[in-house]
């Protein structure tokens, strides 16, 4: 859990909050931080949108960019990140989206969507948006837990360039 607490100190000393929108987490990035003493001062809310409905309804997931990208990609996790960002008092979202099993023929398991929106007075629009797509190895847990890791530890990266 070392590399988290770096995470979670990394937040605190930048004065960064966090709301999530997981798909294939399930809420798992947001109790990651949870797990850190001091994790209310760094997580504002978390939206667990499983289903497509969910993700059109709650974070304004569009249509357009479900039928032309499919439900696990960057542009879906892009969306959802600022849908979130937008619905929440939080400076930073992480949005998932992904399959940990064999259930899309054109997706290999273990493909995880992931983006980060920080607000900033530097970026265009006030918003600094990043995404990226990996691909973990394991069992449905395993490849949970390794996407929530991920999603954290990538906070500090991604914000040292807005």
């Amino acid at each position: 859990m070392k590399e988290i607490e770096r995470v979670a100190k990394y937040m605190h000393d930048h004065k960064l909050l966090l709301v999530t929108a997981e798909s294939c987490t399930s809420g798992l990035i947001a109790a990651t931080l949870a797990d850190i003493p001091g994790a209310g001062q760094l997580l504002d809310c978390a939206f667990v949108t499983y289903s497509v409905q969910a993700k059109q309804r709650t974070l304004d997931v569009s249509e357009n960019t479900l039928r032309e990208h499919n439900l696990t990609s960057e542009a879906v996790a892009r969306e959802m990140a600022l849908g979130a960002l937008s619905r929440s008092r939080a400076n930073v979202a992480i949005s998932n989206t992904g399959v940990v099993d064999d259930t899309d023929d054109e997706i290999p398991a273990g493909t995880q969507c992931f983006a980060w929106a920080f607000r900033s007075d530097r970026a265009p629009d006030g918003i600094a948006l990043f995404s990226a797509t990996r691909r973990f190895q394991g069992d449905r847990i395993q490849i949970r837990r390794h996407s929530a890791e991920f999603g954290l530890c990538q906070i500090p990266v991604h914000h040292a360039s807005v």
